[in-house]
């Protein structure tokens, strides 16, 4: 059977994050020949050019990681109309140094949770013009700006009745963007 590895991106750090949680309900919807991974973010240092001839072993760590993935799934907070700090650093880590991109090729899909009206349509936007320069292959449909409410999960975190269907059809095209950009492993 082929799998998928796919490297999921959570662009928040807090414990309770919604979106890590909106993340790890995803992944039960996905298909059984993929497999996800949490890429730890948290513990990089600030991107610093100077670092790049002795990149620290976190800094290693997330460039393998990145590299031996199939793919990408990106789940993003909105902060200050835009994407947080520690995921905009992990891009540039990932992305040096020069001619090193680990991103380069990677077909992603971006999704994202937010108490605000408006979803994460900032941040989204914000990344896909990051990604698009790191050569990254971005599914552009369905968008998926999720607004928190109550119900949005159940008592066992998977997705409530009220979006399982949108988000299920949101994995479902995923599922097909990865198939179609990458190539599968042998387990």
């Amino acid at each position: 059977m082929s799998t998928y590895r796919i490297i999921v991106v959570v662009g928040s750090i807090r414990r309770e994050s919604l979106n890590r949680k909106l993340a790890d309900a995803l992944i039960r919807l996905a298909p059984a020949d993929f497999a996800f991974h949490h890429l730890r973010i948290d513990d990089l240092p600030l991107y610093n050019q100077d670092d790049e001839e002795q990149p620290t072993e976190a800094m290693q760590r997330v460039r393998r990681e990145i590299a031996e993935a199939d793919g990408l799934m990106i789940v993003t907070p909105e902060y200050n109309r835009s994407i947080s700090g520690v995921l905009k650093n992990a891009l540039d880590v990932g992305s040096r140094p020069y001619g090193h991109n680990a991103w380069e090729g990677k077909p992603a899909g971006i999704i994202g949770l937010s108490s605000g009206a408006c979803g994460t349509a900032m941040a989204q936007q914000h990344l896909r013009n990051i990604l698009a320069v790191l050569d990254v292959p971005t599914m552009a449909q369905p968008e998926a700006f999720i607004g928190y409410y109550d119900g949005l999960f159940d008592e066992e975190g998977d997705i409530g009745p009220k979006s399982r269907d949108f988000l299920q059809g949101w994995m479902n095209r995923f599922a097909a963007w990865v198939k179609l950009h990458a190539k599968p492993r042998t387990a």
